[in-house]
């Protein structure tokens, strides 16, 4: 993209921003670029400096989404299966990039939320839908960060009754700063302490060979069953999780990073996912090498335990240096989580939601994060909580609910008025939709062997791979003729893609968004608010039996 920017390319309208905190310089942990800053950035040293003043929201989301439950189904995998689950760490590379990197244009270009974006295209049925599934979600997760903190401290002889509300007093303070560049350097004292995970591979000496054939050799020790399954859909829901869209979504609006930078936070966003895939990779060939041939093996209880067990059989060293790496993850994974909690509900109430403002100014964004710290807090502080079954339950859930949170993404991402030249490519539609339905298929043998305990689930899985490749030659076919019936994208330029902004949504047009490249896709043909719950499928069903893009159910009003 090209970074010089003449004065007559700058757009001179209203822009979408909902905060007037979210407009003005970007001030990173590592420096500041100016909110017209048009200089040219040709040598590498100029660039380079520019990475590192934007990085940020893409690798604290990734790095975040390696929290307690992260590396607690990460260590149950290698300790429970060995090496045999380690393939499907590199699967989650191109899965991450392409989700993350659709909300790192909706909030590059729109300047708002992901919640928001829902609520004013979708209805206020879906904005509550989203933004309560969310909630759930994300207080449970929330929940197993503080397990995760009671886990690692019990290791060195801290109670739980010491060591939670000093962590949530921690994450209180750290966030209601008033500061975005401080909290942001917080965040980034935690992203090094993450790689601690290097000494921890050095003590357990795990063998390079059937490391990296595992990475490339799919398998599972003792075959796919009901518990494999499950597990294999909780390293999918613990790495690619839905509180991801919102936060980074609501990060890069906070740090004001506009389209002009949106080559640099795809830069950050994909840094972020290679060191979240690799430091998942070496907790597991970590609890594998460690616990291979003892009685151990297959017999994950919680990451306490792997603590310990680490200390056993590898060294005092090694399973101190696990239980910092447990607490780090806790902390940031609470922080990411929560923050993501407070940005949506902003979103969703029209308060203001920033991390530049006091508490003073913002005291129901920041209330908002604190009253939801202290009641997950309080719930691992209950004696006899199921803090186990909360801990592999939201892992599960999180790769249940991410289809559905997916498909908005993919919904919002074609609508013209919100991106205009920064839609989805054609091809990019294809990736993605295949992505989504592999999610969706995941989750329906999830729920499958979740009723019906005794279903064989290689047969289940092999039957419903049949129907997905139906889908996409039926799926693929209809695309096409809906491609060639629609004229090409027309080609923008460079300067003006970069200084596109969504207008003010008290601007929108009434009529809705213009067409999207995904007819069964398109927002409806009216103003937001609207769209029935029904009309999701109504609108699939007019793809298939007319040629004009749109939901019948809403032609008469």
């Amino acid at each position: 993209m090209s970074d010089e920017m003449p004065d007559d390319e700058m757009p001179d309208r209203e822009g979408a921003e909902l905060d007037d905190a979210h407009i003005g310089d970007i001030q990173g942990a590592f420096g500041t670029i100016r909110q017209h800053d048009l200089d040219n950035r040709r040598s590498w040293r100029a660039r380079i400096l520019t990475l590192l003043a934007i990085m940020g929201p893409g690798l604290i989301v990734m790095v975040g989404d390696n929290d307690a439950g992260g590396v607690s189904t990460y260590a149950q995998a290698g300790q429970n299966f060995g090496l045999t689950l380690l393939w499907t760490l590199p699967l989650l590379i191109p899965v991450l990039i392409v989700n993350q990197e659709m909300v790192v244009r909706l909030g590059a270009v729109t300047g708002v939320g992901h919640a928001r974006l829902i609520n004013e295209r979708f209805g206020k049925f879906w904005g509550a839908f989203s933004v309560g599934d969310l909630f759930i979600l994300n207080f449970l997760t929330i929940a197993t960060e503080f397990i995760g903190v009671s886990l690692a401290l019990q290791y060195f002889g801290v109670t739980e009754y010491i060591s939670v509300p000093i962590a949530a007093v921690l994450l209180v303070a750290m966030t209601a700063s008033g500061s975005f560049r401080r909290w942001e350097r917080f965040m980034f004292l935690f992203i090094v302490v993450n790689f601690l995970v290097i000494p921890l591979a050095i003590f357990s000496h795990p063998k390079a060979g059937p490391f990296f054939e595992a990475f490339v050799k799919p398998g599972v020790h003792g075959g796919f069953t009901s518990t494999s399954v499950l597990l294999i859909i909780a390293i999918v829901g613990t790495t690619v999780a839905p509180w991801q869209l919102f936060f980074q979504q609501s990060n890069i609006v906070d740090k004001r990073i506009t389209p002009r930078w949106i080559n640099y936070e795809r830069a950050d966003t994909v840094i972020g996912s290679l060191i979240t895939v690799f430091a998942a990779s070496v907790i597991m060939a970590v609890t594998a090498a460690a616990f291979t041939g003892t009685p151990l093996f297959g017999h994950f209880t919680n990451a306490g335990g792997v603590a310990r067990g680490l200390n056993h059989y590898v060294g005092h060293a090694s399973g101190a240096i696990f239980a910092v790496v447990l607490l780090n993850a806790s902390i940031i994974g609470a922080a990411s989580v929560t923050l993501a909690t407070s940005y949506a509900f902003g979103d969703a109430f029209g308060a203001h939601h920033s991390l530049h403002r006091s508490w003073r100014e913002a005291e129901f964004f920041y209330g908002a994060f604190t009253a939801t710290v202290v009641l997950a807090a309080g719930i691992v502080l209950i004696p006899g909580a199921p803090l186990g079954l909360i801990t592999t339950s939201v892992q599960a859930l999180a790769g249940v609910l991410l289809p559905s949170a997916t498909v908005f993404l993919l919904m919002l991402c074609n609508d013209k008025e919100v991106l205009g030249p920064w839609v989805n490519r054609p091809w990019l539609n294809v990736l993605a939709t295949f992505i989504v339905s592999i999610l969706l298929m995941m989750s329906l043998v999830l729920m499958a062997t979740t009723l019906f305990s005794q279903i064989n689930v290689k047969d289940l899985s092999l039957a419903l791979a049949a129907v997905l490749v139906v889908a996409f030659a039926v799926g693929g076919v209809l695309y096409a003729r809906a491609l060639r019936r629609e004229p090409p994208l027309p080609v923008t330029p460079m300067a003006k893609r970069a200084t596109w902004r969504m207008p003010a949504l008290n601007l929108w047009d009434s009529r809705g968004a213009a067409p999207s490249r995904l007819p069964w896709l398109a927002p409806p043909p009216r103003r937001a608010g609207q769209l029935a719950p029904k009309c999701l499928v109504a609108g699939v069903f007019h793809f298939y039996v007319s040629p004009r893009p749109g939901c019948p159910c809403l032609a008469s009003g």
